[in-house]
């Protein structure tokens, strides 16, 4: 191609006619037939497994964003990895994802943790005061394998130093403190070790995979995630009243799950070991792998994790030794911007028990609002209650909860915020325990502080 002939300008003469050179005209010195080329969209939908798992991450926003995770793809198949939860749980595409994350060669990991300390005052005669710590803090790593993924992730709780009695909370039942008399009105400590896992998945198709999930601890097939990691309520330091119907399997102490995963479905079935912990939380436990669930998951849309599962546990109360058990559980996860700038996330719950022909249920409703700094987090529950007296075999009582709080956050380093809130719960209890509770509607609250890295 001939270059063309310079003009014979004084450079400063140059500089002064390109200023002066309006939009126009300069556009109207490009050629007319050379079109723009614009990069090609990239869809995430007709990759594999692996192409997924191996794309570069130049070009992501800052670690910990939501940006970045949506980047990224999941452990078991070559979805977004903001769909994945505690264990094998689906959550909504949408939600949120506060993490680290660091490259090292083939290797990503990631960090996320809270440290909550909390006052709390139960009323009536069955409350309590304290002060305690809770949270938790997980570790994951995973690389390309093959065709797909492997991973491993540790998580670990502060629980234990509050001591075997838990903390005070109306109206929340199980496990026990000393081998003989269940917690009643108290949440039991969650275990040092939450989840101590590893799985590895194969892309069996375009969009499908087959996984095994293996975990002491770990987190079978059943129910919706653990209750700290629904976006709807994971700012609450409350553990909810349901929990021993929705998601108290989350640490099970010997665990094996697999799979497959057709684009939005996902077929799962577990053998775990069922039996609760037992008060001493500092070690690990075993047991034999002889309880069974099923989950069937579908993420119908970006916004939406719907869930159905169903399990057989042998054994599971200490308390109760030869008793089964069998449980159901639906739910359905919902995250969405409402407005610019504003973020909102429900979960609608129901869990069974089914106890020697006794079917005794539970309902949750939880949500949250996120607007810059500030969450407002709500949730209302409903159990069918047969652990609230000190009868071996009592009735089933049906009882309520209702609470209301908010936190607020401040960014004191790039990957850690300083947050306060506090939180009221109202609790419903029928005529024949209002007496036990000093009236009809005894009152709960907590202030709290927390760390969190993200």
């Amino acid at each position: 191609m001939p270059m063309p002939e310079k003009k014979a300008t004084k450079p400063a003469a140059k500089k002064k006619a390109v200023g002066k050179t309006s939009p126009t005209k300069a556009a109207a010195r490009k050629p007319a037939n050379k079109p723009v080329q614009q990069p090609m969209p990239m869809d995430h939908s007709q990759m594999d497994h692996a192409q997924m798992g191996q794309m570069p991450m130049e070009g992501m926003p800052p670690a910990g964003h939501a940006g970045q995770a949506m980047a990224m793809t999941g452990a078991l198949c070559s979805y977004p990895m903001t769909r994945e939860s505690s264990g094998t749980a689906w959550q909504p595409d949408s939600s949120e994802h506060d993490a680290l994350h660091v490259v090292s060669g083939d290797w990503t990991l990631m960090a996320h943790g809270v440290f909550n300390l909390v006052a709390d005052h139960q009323s009536g005669r069955g409350g309590d005061d304290k002060i305690f710590a809770s949270g938790m803090l997980m570790g994951m790593a995973r690389r390309p394998l093959g065709n797909g993924t492997l991973q491993f992730k540790a998580m670990l709780s502060p629980d234990p130093l509050m001591g075997r009695r838990g903390y005070p909370l109306l109206l929340a039942s199980g496990e026990t403190a000393n081998d003989t008399t269940r917690l009643i009105d108290r949440q039991h400590p969650h275990d040092l070790f939450m989840e101590l896992s590893a799985s590895v998945s194969q892309a069996i198709g375009s969009n499908s995979s087959a996984f095994l999930y293996a975990g002491l601890p770990g987190e079978p097939a059943f129910g919706p995630p653990a209750f700290m990691h629904r976006e709807a309520i994971m700012d609450s330091p409350e553990a909810p009243i349901t929990h021993h119907w929705l998601d108290s399997t989350h640490i099970s102490f010997g665990m094996v799950t697999g799979g497959i995963v057709v684009d939005r479905v996902k077929l799962e079935v577990s053998r775990f070991n069922a039996r609760e912990p037992d008060q001493r939380r500092w070690n690990i436990e075993t047991g034999p792998l002889d309880s069974t669930a099923v989950r069937v998951s579908w993420n119908p849309a970006r916004t939406l994790a719907l869930q159905g599962s169903w399990g057989q546990f042998r054994d599971p109360e200490q308390l109760e030794p030869g008793i089964d058990q069998k449980r159901w559980s639906a739910s359905a996860l919902w995250a969405d911007e409402i407005a610019p700038g504003w973020k909102m996330a429900t979960t609608l719950a129901w869990g069974r028990k089914t106890v020697e022909h006794h079917n005794d249920d539970a309902l949750a409703a939880e949500a949250s609002i996120k607007h810059g700094p500030w969450t407002i987090f709500g949730r209302g529950e409903m159990t069918e209650n047969r652990e609230l007296t000190d009868l071996e075999h009592g009735p089933a009582y049906r009882v309520g909860k209702a609470s209301l709080g908010a936190i607020r956050d401040f960014r004191i380093a790039d990957h850690w915020s300083f947050g306060a809130g506090g939180l009221v719960a109202v609790n419903f209890v029928p005529d024949a325990l209002a007496a036990a509770y000093g009236g009809h509607n005894p009152i709960g609250t907590m202030g709290f502080v927390r760390v969190k890295l993200r």
